[in-house]
């Protein structure tokens, strides 16, 4: 009972062929980004970067969301990983320098939290009368409906898809490498959205 209450908050129906199909017949596609270390570019880099960047933003007609998702990062295996290797080092000083090590590397968590960021665009398309972009995934589609027909789905598979293309190509242009998350992929990030544990923090969107 409890679960089924739950559920009522989550806005999507399902996920079908990597696209969800959210309760108000609206569809998301997920593109995983990859970062850029922006602060050791060159200036003409950046401006290139930069240029590229809003080439991208001005080529859209639809809007987009930028989701970043903050993980903190369990150093554990690799610290028990570097003390398996130190006991077959041979050298006494490669001993010394991987125990000085770990121990840099234990007292440098000790004070702050280590965080993995992981960037995803959600594209949206909506077909006939459904929303186009709200606010968050969280916020989007309060009226359930019926899951798309096998034919319509298709269709407006494909029209999303072109949509993912466009974005692909125009982060491309500012270096940045997208690529298109599958069923299991997306379920994943729904799951680790709707699910925060101590070692997630709540998707930011951005529009």
């Amino acid at each position: 009972m409890a679960s089924k209450a739950a559920q009522s908050f989550v806005p999507v129906q399902e996920v079908r062929n990597g696209v969800i199909i959210l309760k108000d017949g609206g569809y998301r596609g997920v593109l995983m980004a990859s970062s850029t270390n922006f602060s050791l570019k060159s200036e003409d880099e950046q401006r290139g970067i930069i240029g590229g960047f809003q080439n991208f933003l001005n080529s859209l007609d639809f809007s987009v969301q930028i989701v970043v998702h903050s993980r903190k990062m369990d150093i554990r295996p690799y610290l028990g990983l570097l003390q398996e290797r130190m006991q077959f080092q041979s050298s006494e000083l490669m001993r010394l320098q991987l125990r000085e090590y770990i121990s840099f590397i234990q007292n440098f968590i000790e004070g702050s939290d280590i965080m993995t960021k992981t960037f995803y665009v959600v594209i949206p398309f909506a077909p006939g009368g459904a929303k186009e972009l709200g606010k968050s995934i969280a916020s989007i589609g309060k009226h359930p409906s019926a899951a798309a027909n096998d034919q319509s789905f298709e269709e407006y598979r494909v029209q999303l898809e072109q949509r993912m293309s466009l974005v692909a190509s125009g982060l491309g242009s500012s270096g940045i490498r997208a690529v298109q998350l599958g069923t299991e992929e997306i379920i994943e990030l729904l799951y680790h959205s709707f699910n925060v544990s101590e070692n997630d923090s709540p998707i930011t969107l951005e529009q």
